[in-house]
């Protein structure tokens, strides 16, 4: 049962002087932080040091620090990654200008097709969870829907599946924005990828044309002010726990300062509140990529819980509005995704069978919104 919990907010080791520590003179240097009592972590990494590398052994020593924390919890807070912070602000201008139109504007582009997956998504429409069955989700959703609204973007180009857009009046300049962020996420996610084969001892452009088509989505989140009783029905949460909901290669996810992501430990099951940390990204591994590498590289069981409400009467408070941006990188549709060469263990056996990535993608995009 996933109820929103304030005792995992406040569990966690972060405080307000280690986040300033972070974002200061000093760069980053805080090599680890924990968020948690048993020692579970989230490491920041400077990814700066990749990108401005200038031979192997230096892009290595990066990309070792990533695959081990791919490998131990999941999930990085990624620094020096390259976007600007106030492009990263503009884009959360824009999208909170477009949650604001009224929901008849919105409505006309509401998202139709797991194929397509562009458009409009009303709260309550997505249930995340982890599980495949369309009926159980169904169910779930009925029961208690996910409180949050989305946007949907993928690449714009495409020939058969076309962005819906807003008219240029109701949302001046958000169509531009997208497009050059979509472009700058899908440049920053090579990146990863190649700092991610690196770590596997692979070539370094191991994965570059199996990720070169661009078949990703852009989602804009906005979780709209929520009074604690509408949250505390049996199953309810911002966004349920799960991994599958992040289905492709890694996940790079912009917060904004409210907070609410929580990651579970996957060796106890406990989660832990993963706070905001100015000028990173928080990137996680997808499913896909986990079940490329065997498992070797871990998705991991996330969620979004409330954030510490605010009261307004004797009996009820009321959460604040939250805002997320989230950019889910996937492989080519057309990419095989199969047990990585060196990930297949001691007894060279491979777990799961060869899969089409837009079969499974489809697949689970039909089931969660269905």
């Amino acid at each position: 049962m996933l109820l929103p919990s304030l005792t995992s907010l406040r569990s966690s080791a972060f405080s307000r002087k280690s986040l300033r520590a972070l974002s200061s003179g000093s760069r980053y240097g805080l090599a680890t932080i924990a968020t948690g009592a048993e020692g579970f972590r989230i490491p920041v990494i400077d990814f700066a040091k990749f990108r401005t590398a200038k031979s192997l052994p230096e892009k290595k020593a990066t990309a070792d620090e990533i695959v081990t924390a791919f490998k131990e919890s999941g999930f990085i807070y990624l620094a020096g990654h390259g976007i600007p912070t106030a492009t990263i602000q503009d884009v959360f201008a824009k999208s909170a200008g477009f949650f604001k139109m009224p929901m008849e504007a919105k409505s006309k582009l509401a998202w139709e097709d797991p194929r397509s997956n562009r458009g409009y998504v009303a709260v309550g429409r997505e249930r995340v969870t982890q599980s495949a069955d369309a009926d159980e989700i169904a169910q779930l959703r009925a029961k208690a829907p996910d409180f949050k609204e989305s946007m949907e973007i993928g690449r714009d180009w495409d020939s058969t599946w076309k962005n819906q857009w807003p008219q240029e009046s109701d949302a001046p300049q958000f169509k531009r924005t997208m497009l050059d962020f979509y472009q700058t996420c899908h440049d920053l996610h090579v990146l990863v990828m190649r700092s991610i084969a690196l770590g596997l001892d692979l070539e370094e452009s191991y994965f570059d044309a199996k990720v070169s088509d661009q078949c990703h989505n852009l989602r804009l989140l906005s979780y709209p002010p929520v009074t604690r009783s509408v949250l505390v029905k049996e199953g309810q949460a911002r966004a349920g726990a799960h991994s599958e909901i992040d289905y492709g290669t890694v996940t790079l996810l912009f917060q904004d300062s409210v907070g609410g992501l929580e990651v579970q430990n996957p060796h106890n099951q406990v989660f832990h509140a993963a706070p905001p940390i100015p000028d990173t990204i928080v990137i996680n591994v997808g499913d896909l990529l986990s079940r490329w590498s065997n498992d070797v590289l871990r998705s991991t069981l996330h969620r979004v819980v409330a954030p510490p409400a605010k009261k307004i009467s004797e009996t009820e408070t009321i959460t604040p509005a939250r805002q997320s941006i989230a950019f889910f990188c996937n492989p080519n549709f057309s990419t095989e995704v199969a047990c990585l060469p060196n990930c297949a263990g001691v007894n060279g056996q491979a777990k799961y069978p060869p899969i089409n990535t837009e079969k499974y993608i489809v697949g689970r995009l039909a089931a969660t919104y269905h």
